[in-house]
């Protein structure tokens, strides 16, 4: 391998939201992502991938996502968003042109195409389902596909070894039915990492107090060789975070638990072993290039000229204004011209080339291995939040095919071909503002958490009992639907995007919602399953709403309830 490599790192996530809700929070922020940013992004790496070379970019998708992005439900929805906001621009260019507005004219005019363009590529020939254009592109080669957590559950903070494995197994499972093949690499829900030793549960938390595992010991149980931590748990010091410069609820977060950390420095320009075993790597975040596009006030993101997030004319929702100043009042936000907005794209495409190739000079002159440089974003900064950021992504890209001895692989790729030569010791901590598990533990979201690790352990009881009642093969079948449906809404109960809204005040009533909502699913469907296993029947209205549950989160069918189930238990070496 050249001695210096970059790889793209983008991290694919939305919580389960069909069936749960449109507007303002809803399904339509799944329409709103992928025709920002999923479909943008598709072809970004299509357009390049004609000649076979891997892209340099390692592409998270988290199951939960996926299951969303090939549902034929949100398909249908899809189009008729498409449809709405087609609709709204036009309806925007005509009030326009009546108020002698030209250049905003324009800009509805554009909306009109930008949409109408969206809804031709996503019933042309590609097809609409994006799991399967992305899956091509990876049996082509050009990029990597790597999973998550199921539902994206904080690891850390789930009550036991035996709940994080079913977000780990599950997440595999679903990942080769959409892949067909399994993932070697794993983004952790918010780069959350622990290692092995005494875990004691929050305050208020029924959970016992336990010896845990380290989490890269339970990814080697499941196939996964590789994840990514952010630059702290490597090299020390303060944590970048991520969310603040979007989320002013998280300034004191950052203000008031600052989270330092002090450990002997490993520079994250090289993959790394974790724990005694030397079984799974781990690759740090580039804090250099992170900040140059994570930065709201200060990365290229905050240029005046591009597209403002936040204003938006109502009804429609389009936007039509600038950035202006990352400072600027609403008010004062001026009318956004898009010519100024596409030049100023490949000038921070070239800065940040040339800033890789400063910081992979530096990197390879103080080690002995490959320099490698991973980018780790969300991937819907890309096009969501910045909606110039495919075309940065584009350029990039581009620049980097160019350049003499610089490799683009995949992550997995990397660990192929350059094996990690020394094995770290990492400490607990996330890629979340504070560095630690602040964001989802705090004095808004402590009451959650009973409800989660009361539902982890009451699932591991129910598993233990009905494979006790089926110690081979499938349960009796509505004790089947029941134990598998009870576990879907498991899933759901621990999904971290819970706590995240109620900390940034982003959705919290639509969060502190869903929490509840599917803490009552799992009870009821619970206390259902012990009674059928006990040889009892279910009512017309039990069995209605075990029906409704199963069309509402209609997702995992490959779900599997005995992973859950005790030790010494006839199923226990189903995990």
């Amino acid at each position: 391998m050249p001695a210096r490599a970059f790889t793209f790192v983008l991290h694919s996530h939305l919580p389960w939201v069909l069936h749960h809700g449109r507007w303002p929070h809803g399904v339509d922020w799944l329409n709103e992502a992928t025709a920002e940013t999923y479909l943008p992004l598709w072809r970004v790496l299509h357009d390049r991938a004609q000649d076979g070379r891997p892209l340099g970019v390692t592409l998270g998708l988290t199951p939960v996502l996926c299951e969303q992005l090939a549902h034929p439900e949100f398909q249908r929805e899809f189009l008729a968003y498409l449809e709405q906001k087609i609709a709204a621009a036009a309806e925007d260019r005509a009030w326009f042109n009546r108020s002698g507005e030209p250049a905003l004219s324009a800009l509805a005019a554009r909306w009109e195409r930008f949409y109408r363009g969206s809804l031709e590529d996503f019933m042309g020939p590609h097809g609409p389902n994006l799991v399967a254009r992305f899956r091509r592109l990876e049996e082509r080669g050009a990029i990597e596909v790597i999973t998550c957590g199921a539902t994206h559950g904080y690891l850390p903070l789930l009550s036991s070894d035996r709940a994080a494995s079913g977000q780990l197994r599950t997440a595999v499972a679903t990942h080769r039915r959409h892949f067909g093949r399994a993932p070697r690499g794993v983004w952790l829900p918010e780069c959350a990492y622990r290692p092995a030793g005494r875990w004691e549960a929050p305050e208020g938390s029924p959970a016992p107090a336990t010896m845990r595992r380290g989490v890269e010991e339970l990814l080697a149980e499941h196939g996964l060789r590789y994840f990514f931590v952010d630059t702290h748990l490597l090299s020390g010091g303060k944590p970048l975070g991520v969310y603040a410069d979007r989320f002013q609820a998280l300034h004191h977060i950052v203000r008031d638990e600052g989270g330092e950390t002090t450990r002997p420095g490993q520079p994250p320009y090289r993959p790394y072993w974790v724990g005694a075993a030397a079984a799974v790597a781990c690759f740090g975040r580039d804090p250099v290039t992170a900040m140059q596009v994570w930065s709201g006030e200060h990365g290229y993101p905050g240029d005046g000229a591009y597209l403002d997030f936040h204003k938006k004319r109502f009804p429609g929702g389009h936007r039509y204004w600038s950035v202006t100043h990352p400072k600027a009042d609403l008010a004062h936000k001026q009318v956004y011209r898009p010519e100024a907005a596409e030049a100023r794209a490949p000038e921070h495409a070239a800065h940040f080339v040339a800033l890789l190739e400063r910081t992979l000079g530096v990197a390879a002159a103080h080690q002995s291995a490959p320099a490698v440089i991973c980018a780790m974003f969300d991937t819907e900064l890309f096009g969501h939040w910045w909606f110039e950021g495919p075309q940065f992504l584009a350029e990039v890209l581009d620049r980097c095919a160019r350049i003499e001895g610089l490799a683009t692989p995949s992550a997995g790729e990397l660990i192929e071909t350059e094996r990690p030569r020394e094995v770290v010791a990492l400490p607990e901590g996330s890629w979340g503002d504070g560095g630690a598990h602040q964001v989802w533990l705090n004095d808004a979201t402590r009451w959650t958490w009973p409800l989660v690790h009361a539902a982890e352990a009451r699932f591991e009881s129910l598993a233990t009992m009905a494979a006790g009642v089926a110690p081979t093969g499938s349960a009796e079948p509505l004790l089947e639907r029941l134990l598998r449906q009870a576990g879907r809404e498991l899933l759901l109960l621990e999904s971290s995007d819970w706590q995240f809204l109620i900390t940034t005040f982003a959705a919290r009533d639509y969060a502190e919602l869903r929490v509840t909502e599917h803490a009552e699913a799992f009870e009821r469907l619970a206390t259902l399953a012990e009674r059928r296993a006990a040889g009892g029947a279910l009512s017309e209205s039990d069995e209605m709403f075990l029906t409704e549950c199963e069309r509402r989160d209609s997702l995992f069918p490959e779900f599997d309830w005995r992973g859950y189930a005790r030790q010494g238990t006839a199923e226990a070496a189903a995990r």
